[in-house]
């Protein structure tokens, strides 16, 4: 865990200069890792291609300089997907109305995984989730994985997004 936030303090200043939102920072796997940055644009539009090659550019420089990770690993910039992580409360606010999943590191109302409707994030950054008719409230700081999930809904709203892009231009 000390390593995930030594990576973020490290390379979210790089990335947010940039003009991007680092969504996720993590190492994934033992043997030939691989570090994974999942980065968003902060105007809303669709993350590109380019966007990653600037993104991967900048982080590889900081990383061959500081030299973080002691052994070899690979590194991915990528947008976050449809079913993208929640890592702030601010993703939660943005997707109310959105399905989501959610797992936390303690107990909630007797349950650690959730999967419901998002509702709001109030000001102490408890999420409010509709699962099964009930309202939890699951407080931010015990929420040690989060995700969107797939829906028609969410289809239909990113379609929405890039019709409404494509007229734009």
């Amino acid at each position: 865990m000390q390593m995930k936030h030594h990576l973020q303090d490290l390379l979210e200043p790089v990335i947010e200069k940039l003009g991007y939102e680092a969504v996720r920072i993590m190492t994934i796997g033992q043997k030939n890792p691989t570090l994974q940055i999942m980065i968003d644009t902060l105007d809303g539009r669709d993350i590109t291609v380019d966007d990653c090659a600037t993104v991967s550019r900048a982080v590889s420089e900081v990383l061959d300089e500081k030299d973080p990770i002691d052994d070899r690993y690979n590194l991915e910039v990528s947008s976050p997907g449809l079913d993208r992580p929640l890592t702030k409360p601010a993703h939660f606010a943005r997707f109310a109305g959105y399905e989501a999943r959610i797992e936390t590191s303690a107990e909630v109302a007797g349950r650690k995984r959730f999967k419901g409707v998002i509702s709001a994030v109030d000001a102490e950054n408890n999420v409010s989730l509709i699962m099964d008719g009930e309202n939890y409230l699951i407080p931010f700081a015990d929420i040690s994985k989060a995700k969107l999930v797939l829906t028609d809904e969410l289809l239909q709203s990113f379609e929405e997004k890039a019709a409404a892009s494509e007229i734009e231009l």
